[in-house]
């Protein structure tokens, strides 16, 4: 198992989307762990403060190859990275084992004809705010006495498909999933669609309220460090994630009904298969016990909503054992 590091340079990130076709930026093998560097904000870089831009992230927005121009949407991410022997059906664990703030500021940014509420907030606002890394916390509105606490994550967590895909809307291949949840001792499983699976990272978020309703959260350029596992033992159609506390199931959809159904069949289906209960079972037991939220309303044109099961209540010969892991 070997350590990697990747920065992000006008080389290593792309913008806008996911590509099978996107050459690789880093091969490495089940197991290894990876310091990886992601910047965010490329279309607002022009109206940045001076704690805003490097010269990395200056380079990369002046300079970005086309070919690295993947698609349409605002998303710089690092990679693809290639894991060996991936294959469609297998399934990548992506340990998210540190996320910390890159720089002292990210932004919020408000766009016409987008968010939750379109008809009332229709001008364009882009806002940087400071945040105090020492502390962990953020004021806002400046001088307010406002603060809020800062639980950085990273908003996409994608692999690629067969076909080319904005950045914008999650899927069954992760994306701009926006789960506040995937704070730093999580992982997420994501199936697999192409060979060397083609993982990328990016839109760091250092907080932002469920549902992320005016578009965006605090946006921020990100370091992280991630374990990445090839796990073939395990079949999934969408992905599942698991915080220390939770087990985690996503749906996406068109409208927040269809998300919340997809979510909970699938946390039904996990219920069935890892922890051994029949449909009506883990049915009822959604109703009892199963917490469900609006992950994201904005991505269009997928909503998110995910299911959040506690581990505390299941028998901890599950959750040493089957759920997720290898025995």
């Amino acid at each position: 198992m070997a350590h990697h590091i990747l920065k992000a340079n006008r080389d290593t990130v792309h913008l806008g989307g996911f590509s099978h076709q996107l050459k690789p930026v880093l091969t490495i093998h089940s197991g290894d762990s990876i310091d990886v560097e992601t910047y965010t904000g490329f279309y607002v870089y022009d109206k940045a403060p001076p704690a805003f831009l490097t010269p990395e992230f200056i380079e990369i927005c002046q300079h970005l190859p086309q070919e690295r121009k993947v698609n349409s949407g605002p998303h710089l991410l690092t990679g693809p990275i290639y894991i060996t022997n991936a294959q469609p059906g297998d399934v990548l664990e992506v340990n998210l084992e540190a996320i910390s703030p890159r720089l002292p500021v990210g932004f919020n940014a408000i766009y016409p004809n987008k968010g939750a509420l379109p008809k009332y907030f229709s001008e364009q606002k882009v806002q940087f705010i400071p945040l105090d890394l020492k502390e962990k916390i953020a004021e806002f509105p400046l001088g307010s006495g406002i603060k809020i606490p800062l639980k950085p994550f990273f908003g996409i967590l994608g692999v690629a498909t067969a076909e080319n895909r904005s950045s914008v809307p999650p899927g069954n291949y992760g994306g701009n999933i926006d789960n506040k949840e995937l704070q730093a001792g999580s992982r997420i499983f994501l199936p697999i669609f192409v060979p060397g699976a083609l993982f990328s990272i990016g839109d760091g978020h250092s907080a932002q309220g469920d549902g992320e309703v005016d578009l965006t959260a605090i946006e921020t350029s990100m370091n992280g460090r991630i374990k990445i596992t090839l796990r073939t033992d395990l079949k999934l159609t969408t992905p599942i994630a698991e915080t220390p506390t939770d087990i985690i199931t996503m749906g996406f959809g068109q409208t927040l009904d269809a998300a919340f159904e997809s979510a909970l069949q699938q946390m039904i289906e996990l219920l069935k298969r890892f922890v051994g209960l029949s449909a009506q079972e883990a049915y009822v037991l959604c109703s009892l016990a199963v917490n469900f939220h609006i992950t994201q309303v904005v991505n269009l044109p997928q909503k998110g909503v995910h299911g959040m099961l506690s581990k505390a209540m299941l028998p901890k010969a599950i959750t040493n054992c089957k759920l997720l892991s290898r025995c």
